[in-house]
């Protein structure tokens, strides 16, 4: 019963937090003159993913790497089927073209990386290197597309915050978000681990699921507020973040062996990325029955890994 009333705080958090920090983010875009698609790929990206960074680091190093990178995989792929599934389900989501040939491509490089960087259940720290050069490399571009592609700001938001405001907003939604994922973990993942799940699974549903609620809540909340730009790059940046940076950083620190992730996970985060990337070129526009789509083939996958269990 414990377990079960973390959970429901940890739900309760998440949302509030993503609605404040919506908030706050848009207004700094405002503010600051900056495109929402850059603040989606950068301060958001990177708070919604500090769930993932804290357990797949503790996992690797207690030992349970397949955790660490079931984790990554798992969230990944719930962030590219369940939340732009969901989100595009509430509303329709326009994609800008620089998003379709530049940011999509780079999420696609990452999960190719990792791909192949899985083929002999090993993640070097060779492998974490190139992880981390390319996340640096990605920040750099990020920062300098979205100042020179200032036309692209969708500068509508009903909210006239002051900078401080703003910022503190932001930085309160982080920390309901990081706070409420981690009690919301820590209370599902007792709860699984008492039914004998495997790391790898427990990483690529609970533990992945619960992670994610940032992602899930902080786009369905944008989508709500017609904002695509900002729940798509939000989407983007962590799956690039959760790859080039959390596997970047854990695996400097700790080299890990896998033996739980299957090739279907991996073709899963394959297809879902590809998927979407194929989807947005249609128009430059999520539809909602692409939405729907995207949320059918989560369920088969999360129904195929159950009936495995």
């Amino acid at each position: 019963m414990l377990n079960i009333v973390f959970i429901v705080i940890g739900i309760a958090l998440v949302l509030w937090g993503a609605d404040r920090m919506t908030d706050g983010a848009v207004a700094l875009a405002q503010r600051m003159n900056i495109p929402q698609i850059v603040i989606g790929l950068t301060v958001v990206a990177i708070g919604t993913s500090a769930p993932e960074l804290f357990i797949s680091l503790i996992s690797a190093l207690k030992g349970t790497p397949d955790l660490a990178v079931g984790n990554v995989v798992g969230s990944n792929i719930f962030n590219t089927m369940l939340i732009v599934g969901s989100a595009a389900l509430i509303s329709p989501m326009l994609i800008a073209p620089s998003t379709v040939k530049k940011d999509i491509p780079f999420t696609v490089v990452a999960s190719v990386l990792l791909a192949l960087f899985c083929l002999d259940s090993n993640i070097s720290r060779l492998d974490a290197l190139v992880f981390f050069i390319l996340f640096v490399i990605f920040m750099v571009y990020t920062v300098r597309m979205g100042k020179r592609g200032g036309s692209e700001v969708e500068h509508e938001s009903d909210k006239d915050y002051s900078v401080t405001k703003s910022v503190c907003f932001v930085a309160l939604g982080l920390a309901c978000l990081i706070l409420g994922s981690n009690v919301f973990v820590e209370g599902a993942k007792n709860v699984a681990a008492a039914m004998g799940v495997s790391d790898a699974v427990i990483g690529l549903t609970v533990v992945a699921g619960g992670t994610s609620l940032p992602e899930l809540a902080t786009s369905v909340v944008a989508a709500r507020k017609g904002r695509s730009a900002l729940a798509i790059g939000n989407v983007l940046g962590s799956n690039v973040f959760n790859i080039l940076m959390i596997l970047g950083i854990t695996g400097l620190i700790c080299p890990m062996q896998l033996s739980g992730i299957t090739r279907v996970d991996i073709a899963m985060l394959m297809v879902s990325i590809l998927l979407v990337w194929l989807f947005s070129f249609t128009r430059y526009k999520l539809e909602r029955w692409e939405g729907v789509l995207l949320l059918v083939l989560f369920f088969g996958y999360m129904g195929w890994l159950i009936y495995n269990v």
